[in-house]
């Protein structure tokens, strides 16, 4: 077990290299001066050089970098461009609203999608399969953001029933939740029967039955636990990108979550807080994925990591 989490470190580190590399190259990329776009229309061209100069954008591009890359190394995320606060200092004030959107969100994944895809793999053939699978991959296809402007238009327009911008109260997080939700939901239903139809052909499954033992103590204990290895999988993928930044859903619904501030910081070319903000994505998809290879061994002991 050591030895794995060691190793995953390892890589953990490797990751984050690769998206503080790409994320500073194609920044970079992007057309426009970052100079200009902090200075203003109204700024002079020598107010606009001061202001090059002292942001260290007047270095050439490999010592940025490596500045940049030393600055990682000691915990350093930098500063703000337009706020002058620290970069951990934004993310941190951004945090919790992601933090609990992507929970709502994954709640009302699990508890629609599991569900939904064990009772398909029960009735497989039957019309609620095919209508169940049918909405699983509509699910799947629809952009979240169309989901999201239909259900504000429905609930909060027409009904009045939720907010639909910012975060004030409870009410806020059920829209972005079932539109961040149900997408996941699907996915999490057409794996869970695909799962489940593979187990219940298994002969320790007829053994069960034969052996007279309730049919829901079949399906719950021994089907849904040796085949959710495949579903933990696709939870812990799904729960990182949700915990990254749902950038398109925090924009519709004015979110200040992750996603929405990394939005913010390209439209004005806030650089660090872009690059710092990826960095936490990479990290979350990473940590994420170590703690889903070890549940492994939870659910099934014959796993070795």
């Amino acid at each position: 077990m050591v030895a794995y989490a060691l190793r995953k470190l390892i890589f953990t580190c490797i990751v984050l290299l690769g998206a503080a590399t790409c994320s500073f190259i194609l920044l970079h990329l992007i057309p426009g001066d970052t100079a200009e776009a902090l200075a203003g229309p109204q700024a002079s061209v020598e107010d606009v050089e001061n202001l090059r100069r002292s942001l260290g954008l007047d270095r050439p591009l490999s010592e940025q970098y490596f500045i940049y890359l030393s600055n990682l190394a000691k915990g350093n995320l930098g500063s703000s461009y337009r706020t002058k606060r620290t970069v951990a200092e934004e993310i941190a004030a951004r945090w919790p609203a992601t933090l609990m959107l992507s929970c709502t969100s994954l709640l009302v994944a699990v508890v629609i999608g599991i569900p939904i895809g064990v009772y398909a793999a029960i009735k497989r053939g039957s019309f609620l399969d095919t209508i169940s699978m049918i909405a699983a991959f509509i699910g799947v296809s629809m952009p979240s953001f169309w989901l999201g402007l239909i259900l504000i238009v429905v609930f909060s327009i027409k009904l009045g029933l939720f907010p639909y911008y910012g975060r004030e109260s409870l009410l806020s997080y059920v829209l972005p939740s079932l539109t961040l939700g149900l997408a996941v939901a699907a996915n999490i239903a057409r794996l869970t029967r695909a799962s489940m139809l593979d187990v219940l052909n298994q002969d320790y499954i007829r053994t069960a039955r034969g052996k007279g033992l309730k049919e829901s103590r079949v399906i719950l204990v021994h089907a849904l636990r040796n085949a959710s290895i495949p579903i933990v999988t696709i939870i812990g993928l799904q729960w990182g990108f949700l915990l990254g930044g749902q950038v398109v859903t925090e924009t519709v619904f004015s979110w200040p979550g992750i996603g929405r501030m990394i939005v913010d910081a390209l439209l004005t070319r806030d650089l660090q807080i872009v690059q710092g903000g990826i960095l936490v994505m990479a990290l979350t998809f990473t940590v994420l994925n170590l703690l889903t290879d070890i549940s492994y061994a939870i659910l099934d002991p014959r796993i070795r990591l």
